[in-house]
């Protein structure tokens, strides 16, 4: 549960950092390079989450890399679902919801199966 919490809020950074600038009064009309220095200066924050994230998801809570990807993409969505609508004032539609839950599904996908031991994957022998 601590690695879930703490992807949700390394991706309220990200979110921040990726898409905030676009609607964000103080940085209108503001050089290129300022807008991309204010964007790493909330990154960092991110990354100040994501790597304990995935060092307790993976060590601790025993996910796999691949595990802990695609549940970091499902949270990532849910984040700029609220962004969007929240701040880019933008409405979630029937074909994003689509979208949406098909990435839910391979949440559910990735982290309802154990792989088999020794780690093979597709296609391996």
């Amino acid at each position: 549960m601590k690695t879930i919490l703490l992807l949700f809020a390394s991706n309220v950074f990200m979110t921040c950092a990726w898409y905030g600038h676009l609607k964000w009064k103080f940085l209108e009309g503001r050089a290129m390079l300022t807008v991309i220095l204010v964007s790493w200066g909330i990154a960092f924050f991110e990354y100040c989450l994501m790597v304990p994230a995935n060092q307790i998801g993976y060590r601790q809570e025993g996910f796999s890399g691949y595990q802990l990807k695609v549940l970091q993409e499902a949270i990532t969505l849910t984040v700029f679902i609220g962004f969007a609508w929240l701040v880019l004032k933008e409405r979630l539609t029937w074909n994003y919801a689509v979208s949406f839950a098909l990435i839910l599904l391979a949440v559910w996908f990735a982290v309802a199966f154990k792989p088999a031991a020794g780690g093979v994957g597709v296609g391996g022998h």
